[in-house]
């Protein structure tokens, strides 16, 4: 067919098209729309599976034209007609996001980027780093007169990708292991060549500033949060490790506490001078120049654990399976915090990634009476109509019922690095296998 605008395009769709019709009527000035010419997008490309995702689109270069080669895909679009409700919650939404989900993380797909489902009503992106997909816009509505400026921002998020995945390690509950996650979760991603950045959010412990034998900043943080374009590049220290033998050098940076929010101004003060994204805006800044910012928060729900998880894009949860407070507070915050935090935002972002059992060894007894707990703290959510089963048992189905809690054993914890001012990551092989373990699970495709 001749080709129109996107707006046209709209306007002639009859009402509760079918997928062929949207296909067929919305798909081409769409995907012009977004920046992809003829030769650019491939449609029911194979991910790897048996299924196909409805199209894979990728921009030519002088030699590779994507029709032909399939090759590197940067994008997937899942395409449903109109009788699809794609409204955010409604059954047609969440199974169009699982599909999308299953496409991006195929064994054809480690090069895309981005994700994206549309029925020409509404349309939500999705950002792909290494193994987490998280939502990059709110599930939007597009009509005649919004579509020009909601397709342009979202081919400018397409073709200006942030680099840096930004994750904040927290649990309501001290006393679980975020400081000894973040240091050695840096510490591998370094190992395999990721450029880390590591920001100690607790001023009044100062944990992982102490743990790397590094000072406090003094003011340099809160005068980067405190102003409306703040620099946090004046705070941050390198973190190296040198052996000499082996003439190898590791590092990542650091961002450590700053004393200067230590005793000088109270809660109340503080959400005076912090607004919630202080530390996000000052952390977006940094994101071109990383692989992997990782935010060690404090154990409560104040300011600076909500600065921390305001700023992430992904929320990493280590619970202790001996621990029932650890469990009911990682469920807190998924159910609470966590959509405070995202209801402020207005993107969806940041989610909870699902928890861990950092410490101990488990028994098969122990393992079965953390997870009568945990069947506990499901019952009663659902009862607040909230599923947390995808939280604590990502495998479950209910053709599949999975009970696996992904685990870090405790010599990771107690590997004598905490002397000597080094990760664990660094010095020990078993606490570099564990950590890998941790890595390859959360993070890396």
């Amino acid at each position: 067919m001749p080709s129109i605008s996107l707006q046209t395009a709209l306007q002639s769709l009859p009402e509760v098209a079918g997928e062929p019709l949207v296909k067929d009527i919305f798909a081409p000035p769409f995907f012009k729309s977004l920046g992809f010419q003829q030769g650019e997008t491939h449609p029911e490309y194979a991910t790897g599976s048996s299924l196909s995702v409805d199209y894979a689109a990728r921009k030519n270069d002088e030699t590779d034209i994507f029709l032909h080669t399939k090759s590197n895909p940067h994008l997937l679009i899942e395409l449903k007609g109109q009788d699809i409700n794609l409204c955010e919650g409604s059954a047609g939404y969440r199974k169009t996001v699982a599909q999308l989900k299953g496409y991006l993380l195929d064994v054809h797909c480690k090069t895309v980027q981005w994700g994206l489902i549309t029925n020409s009503v509404h349309i939500q992106l999705f950002r792909k780093h290494g193994k987490v997909i998280h939502p990059a816009t709110a599930c939007l509505e597009i009509t005649p007169e919004n579509a020009d400026k909601l397709i342009a921002s979202v081919r400018r998020q397409i073709e200006q990708p942030v680099k840096a995945l930004t994750v904040a390690v927290y649990n309501n509950k001290g006393g679980v292991g975020k400081t000894t996650t973040t240091v050695n979760l840096a510490a591998i991603l370094t190992l395999i060549g990721k450029k880390v950045l590591v920001v100690d959010c607790d001023p009044n412990q100062q944990d992982l500033t102490s743990s790397l034998g590094l000072a406090a900043n003094e003011g340099d943080v809160s005068q980067a949060l405190m102003s409306r374009n703040g620099d946090l590049r004046p705070a941050i220290k390198p973190f190296v490790v040198t052996y000499r033998a082996q003439n190898k050098e590791f590092s990542f940076d650091v961002i450590p506490a700053d004393a200067k929010f230590v005793g000088e101004i109270d809660e109340v003060q503080l959400r005076q001078k912090l607004k919630p994204d202080s530390l996000r805006r000052s952390l977006d800044a940094l994101k071109s120049e990383y692989d992997y910012i990782l935010v060690d928060s404090p154990p409560n729900w104040r300011i600076f654990s909500q600065l921390a998880v305001y700023a992430a894009d992904v929320v990493l949860m280590p619970t202790k399976h001996n621990n029932l407070f650890s469990l009911e507070n990682a469920a807190l915050a998924i159910k609470k915090f966590i959509p405070e935090a995202q209801q402020q935002r207005g993107d969806v972002t940041p989610i909870a990634l699902p928890i861990f059992f950092n410490g101990e060894r488990i028994t098969l007894p122990q393992l079965a009476a953390a997870q009568q707990e945990i069947g506990n703290i499901i019952k009663m959510s659902r009862k607040e109509n909230f599923d947390l089963v995808p939280y604590f048992y990502p495998r479950y189905t209910n053709a599949r019922k999975d009970l696996h809690i992904f685990e870090v054993p405790s010599y990771a914890n107690i590997a004598s690095a905490a002397f000597s001012r080094i990760p664990a990551t660094y010095r020990d092989k078993t606490a570099r296998d564990y950590y890998l373990a941790l890595a390859k699970e959360y993070f890396l495709q």
